[in-house]
């Protein structure tokens, strides 16, 4: 039989009480402002199940612990890695799902997992890019030295380069 863990009633992980210096409760403004968020934007993420107003203050305004700071960070850390907002519901939903503690952590470590495998895939691109800005760069560093009155058009047999020239210069002399 699974072991279950207890639910945490109150946050005290590291980050929210670094992120939040009393524990007075936030309204949404301030909130907002601690995440760098739109009042809007948590407004959307309450209609959509993501976040919860703790309790209302006397002038009804809505009032978050200090689990909503971190909340609304993972809310934007899933959002830099792709998700939609819809697709954050999701996660939330599945995890609640989940039924023990090892079957959520091991779903959330799969996605986790993927997410990681196509943020390298990216980077690998991002890098290759980065080789064929700077070639391409160094090829036009050389094109200052040419007469100014060489037409466009002998570019593509210019005599000053050894090689091809890199696809991103190329490619403006393909034909169409």
């Amino acid at each position: 039989m699974a072991t279950r863990l207890p639910i945490a009633t109150s946050c005290d992980h590291p980050a929210v009480e670094s992120a939040v210096e009393s524990a007075e409760p936030l309204r949404v403004g301030d909130l907002a402002a601690r995440t760098h968020k739109t009042v809007r934007a948590l407004h959307l993420y309450e209609e959509l199940g993501l976040l919860s107003p703790i309790d209302r203050s006397k002038g009804n305004y809505r009032l978050y612990d200090a689990g909503a700071v971190l909340r609304v960070r993972w809310i934007s850390k899933l959002q830099d890695m792709g998700f939609s907002l819809p697709a954050i519901r999701e996660v939330l939903s599945e995890w609640e799902r989940s039924g023990s503690a090892s079957n959520a952590m091991a779903k959330v470590r799969g996605l986790y997992q993927q997410k990681l495998e196509e943020t390298r895939a990216q980077l690998a691109r991002l890098s290759a890019l980065e080789h064929e800005l700077k070639s391409s760069i160094h090829y036009l560093d050389t094109c200052d030295t040419c007469a100014p009155e060489r037409l466009v058009d002998a570019c593509p047999r210019c005599e000053l380069h050894e090689g091809s020239p890199p696809e991103l210069v190329a490619g403006l002399h393909a034909k169409p």
